[in-house]
């Protein structure tokens, strides 16, 4: 069976935005996600990044079609969705580290983090998977306002010009955003 054949579906991310990439029913033969504007996979021979995709093309398409022909040419083995969602992170119970564990613990991104978590305090957020990853990449946040939880980009949630970011806080509802705007000082401004 050559790659072309083989056909492939994307299936919904874990809490990390790792997206399996499903062919049959439900058997993996890797693991897509976005770092850095890096497109990454991780197959059962270990992690490969795949580097920025060409322009008009999608990351995650690139990355479905790489381990299409990895596992045609019998370079990595499928594994079950089952068991691949039964491994996939959890949320902590407790404080989590400073810095995501892929980012250097340069000056930079612990000033960095230091700001963000600043922000998700003011803000009435709380990380709940892991540090800072940098305001570009997905971070599992829970609102502390409701039982909502998911994944957010600081950069898209920071707010820009000195505003505050909107009152509008995640899919889904939240309290509602005259509550918001009531309960948190910022966006009184």
């Amino acid at each position: 069976m050559s790659a072309t054949t083989l056909k492939t579906r994307i299936g919904e991310p874990d809490i990390e935005c790792r997206y399996p990439v499903i062919i049959g029913e439900d058997r993996v033969i890797g693991q897509a996600y976005r770092w850095h504007r890096d497109w990454l996979v991780v197959t059962s021979e270990g992690e490969h990044n795949l580097r920025r995709p060409a322009h008009g093309t999608k990351g995650i398409d690139m990355a479905a079609a790489y381990l299409a022909e990895e596992y045609a040419a019998g370079r990595v083995t499928a594994v079950a969705l089952e068991q691949i969602r039964a491994e996939a992170p959890k949320p902590l119970d407790g404080p989590v580290p400073l810095l995501h564990p892929r980012m250097p613990a340069s000056p930079r991104n612990i000033a960095g983090a230091h700001v963000a978590f600043a922000g998700l305090t003011e803000h009435r957020w709380r990380a709940v998977l892991h540090g800072f990853p940098g305001s570009d990449n997905p971070w599992y946040l829970q609102c502390e306002l409701c039982p909502w939880s998911g994944v957010r980009y600081w950069s898209h949630h920071r707010g820009r010009n000195g505003n505050p970011p909107s009152a509008y806080r995640h899919e889904g509802g939240c309290i509602g955003e005259e509550k918001v705007r009531a309960l948190i000082p910022a966006y009184q401004k």
